[in-house]
């Protein structure tokens, strides 16, 4: 099983990497560095729309089944805490394997990729509680478009980035047995490292604005006892 965890980005337009002293629990505002830190908690808003980012294999799936009991194997976003629903495009993978599954699956992945966000924003704009979307985070239009959507939609955006070294995350696809084409991981890669440069050196011409960013190792994520959302 992969061991827990990974994340995304959707940085603020001005990042700040905010201190924490020992906190047991946290609404995240602005930009926070928790790698190697431990908290026990993180709390959203009942109106967020909350990306874990991540390269492929870096923990998110595992996160979310540990955080909201999202089933990876599910062929329906599952629903969490506080009425959470799940959006994970391997829901719609599962969905699709039974009409195309006769087919490899690189000819078939672009309608799983269009179900899933499709799905991603019929939920923001007609779910009622929050919005948890697994996502990479490493391409930036698709950034661009889930903001756009929080916003027309009035969700807080906010990000998880689970953030691993990356024979952690090539480990992790074949735990799970579910590998990438070596080239387009190391594009993965390239890209993730280049959104946490920005994040470390303040880049001002972050693409998406978002409420906080929070990043987070396996370690954080292994001690943190839950993700909650309300007032």
């Amino acid at each position: 099983m992969n061991p827990p965890l990974d994340a995304l980005p959707l940085h603020s337009p001005e990042p700040r990497f905010l201190p924490l002293a020992a906190a047991c629990a946290m609404a995240p505002v602005g930009v926070h560095d928790m790698r190697g830190r431990t908290i026990d908690e993180l709390r959203y808003p009942t109106t967020a729309a909350l990306i874990f980012a991540g390269v492929p294999g870096a923990g998110k799936s595992t996160a979310l089944r540990r955080f909201f009991g999202a089933d990876a194997q599910a062929e329906t976003p599952p629903g969490g805490p506080s009425g959470s629903i799940v959006l994970d495009s391997q829901h719609a993978r599962n969905r699709w394997r039974h009409r195309l599954g006769w087919l490899p699956y690189p000819l078939w992945r672009p309608v799983v990729h269009v179900v899933h966000y499709a799905s991603i924003r019929a939920a923001l704009r007609d779910a009622e509680g929050p919005v948890v979307i697994h996502d990479c985070g490493t391409y930036g239009w698709s950034r661009r478009m889930i903001a756009r959507w929080a916003v027309a939609y009035r969700r807080d955006l906010h990000v998880i980035m689970l953030d691993v070294p990356a024979t952690v995350a090539r480990a992790g696809q074949y735990a799970r047995g579910r590998r990438i084409n070596g080239m387009f991981f190391t594009l993965h890669c390239r890209r993730w490292d280049r959104l946490i440069g920005d994040l470390d050196t303040g880049h001002r011409d972050a693409p998406v604005p978002s409420s906080s960013v929070v990043i987070v190792d396996r370690s954080t994520v292994n001690h943190m006892r839950r993700i909650a959302f309300g007032k």
